[in-house]
């Protein structure tokens, strides 16, 4: 540590402007242990060339006492009635210090690898160092920024609304004051004007329309609409679904008939993506979760997730689509991402399943949506996805929206990684020319979303590699990737 390092050279200048850069203001000022230890580090420095000869890197005395003197004077001023310092404040002036009784302590052989003890141990406590990466750290700062960015936007959205709703209530009031007024005098208030007051007040709470039809001539009937309008509501209670016996569940689905399994499969996928979002889905899938309905831990020779090869197309498509139910929700991916064979046996339906099926569109949607652990990209690279995507995306045209979308978001994702780009740069002009074909493609919504935030590096890379077939350091960072969830 360079704080270590000039404190055995005796560089008083760069310890001290480390020692302010990296303990934090708030100790060097409020800890009584950190004053302590900076008054005798001073001191340390001041007599430095007194006990070591340091040859020509030895700084003048002088220099030194002048620079104890003005820590004296300033921070070290608060310490000057502690009866423990007290004898430091004659440092300066005393002609020969090595000789003075008073400062014999202080060129004993001991204070100096004593007083490192003590500066070691306080920056050990004091400067904590973090495992965490600086880019991450810097990463993990920007979200927190975008996300207080997000919650100022909405809160002064907010605000905006409720000094609009003021004013109109400020104007409303001085009409009625007037109104009122003008009664003392014998004038009549007319039911058009009460309407006209009234849709103004209720203009937020209500349609212009609704507003319009309320007879707010009625005696009460603003009224009750005002006070109704502050009344809080009450939060809608969410039923939880019944329990299911998961054992027997499974039996069917590996002991039952195909139609048997397709709808177990289909209404084990409604259940979680009819439930409401909040406590009754998480509640669903922790329920999945903590059952191992995919067979996860079971020692079965056939378990539940062998579905996926059935041959029978609508078991197999109900299957897909629970996987990629899972693979939409974050605790779902984390339950997937611990299947060792589920990959292979998606990648595997992926190039076995029929054009534009069903069956395929949920297991690449799920493909997608894992592509988003680092874990699972690594797997899918060496599996040659990316081979896979490139060949399917080269004819476009013939493959549904939902195929062309999530294959792009796939493929990008991918591609984020440098072991990615390289295995594309493997057939450079191939995939350069996928890639611009598809950015002429007519679905403008999905090349403008997927492509235009990472295609300028792959093809930098990609071209890279057509004109110097030069290799680049591994990629660690993963924080742009494209979702569908």
């Amino acid at each position: 540590m360079d704080l270590l390092s000039s404190f055995d050279d005796g560089d008083f200048k760069v310890f001290f402007e480390l020692w302010t850069e990296f303990v934090p203001l708030e100790v060097r000022d409020c800890d009584p242990h950190a004053q302590k230890l900076e008054f005798y580090l001073h001191v340390h420095f001041t007599i430095f060339p007194l006990k070591i000869h340091l040859g020509r890197h030895v700084p003048d005395f002088e220099v030194r006492i002048t620079h104890f003197k003005h820590y004296l004077e300033t921070r070290g001023a608060a310490l000057s009635q502690t009866t423990e310092f007290l004898p430091y404040y004659a440092l300066p002036f005393v002609p020969n210090p090595v000789v003075h009784p008073s400062f014999r302590d202080l060129f004993q052989e001991s204070w100096i690898p004593e007083m490192k003890r003590e500066l070691e141990k306080f920056l050990t406590v004091t400067l904590k160092v973090s495992d965490t990466p600086r880019l991450l750290s810097l990463y993990q700062l920007r979200l927190q920024l975008a996300e207080a960015e997000k919650r100022t936007s909405s809160y002064m959205r907010r605000f905006n609304k409720m000094q609009a709703d003021h004013h109109n209530l400020i104007g409303v009031t001085a009409e009625l004051v007037d109104s009122l007024e003008a009664t003392v005098s014998g004038k009549m208030i007319s039911p058009e004007y009460l309407q006209s007051v009234c849709v103004r007040l209720f203009s937020s709470q209500l349609r212009q329309s609704a507003a319009q039809s309320i007879d707010f001539t009625r005696p009460g009937t603003a009224s009750s609409l005002l006070r109704a309008s502050i009344v809080p509501q009450r939060p809608k209670e969410v039923p939880l679904l019944p329990s299911l016996d998961y054992d027997k569940l499974k039996r069917d689905l590996l002991g039952g008939s195909d139609r048997l399994k397709a709808l177990l499969l289909q209404a084990l996928c409604w259940r979680l993506t009819r439930s409401l979002q909040g406590e009754q889905r998480d509640t669903v899938l922790q329920a999945y979760v903590s059952n191992d309905l995919l067979d996860y831990h079971s020692t079965r020779q056939k378990p539940v997730l062998l579905l996926m090869r059935s041959k029978n197309e609508m078991v197999r498509q109900y299957m897909a689509r629970l996987i990629n139910a899972f693979a939409s929700l974050a605790e779902g991916r984390v339950y997937l991402s611990q299947v060792p064979s589920l990959l292979r046996l998606l990648i595997e339906s992926l190039r076995t399943e029929e054009k534009d099926s069903v069956s395929r569109e949920n297991v690449l949607g799920a493909l997608q949506k894992l592509s988003l652990r680092r874990s699972q990209q690594s797997a899918m690279i060496e599996d040659g996805l990316i081979d896979w995507l490139v060949d399917e995306l080269q004819d476009s045209d013939c493959l549904s929206d939902y195929t062309l979308e999530y294959a792009v978001a796939l493929l990008m994702n991918l591609c984020l990684r440098t072991r990615g780009k390289r295995k594309c740069a493997e057939n450079p002009k191939y995939v350069l020319k996928v890639l611009t074909d598809l950015l002429g493609h007519e679905n403008h919504e999905v090349t403008h979303t997927h492509f235009h935030g990472h295609t300028h590096a792959l093809t930098h890379t990609t071209l890279t590699h057509t004109h110097t077939h030069t290799q680049t350091d591994t990629c660690s960072c993963e924080c742009t990737q494209t979702t569908h969830i």
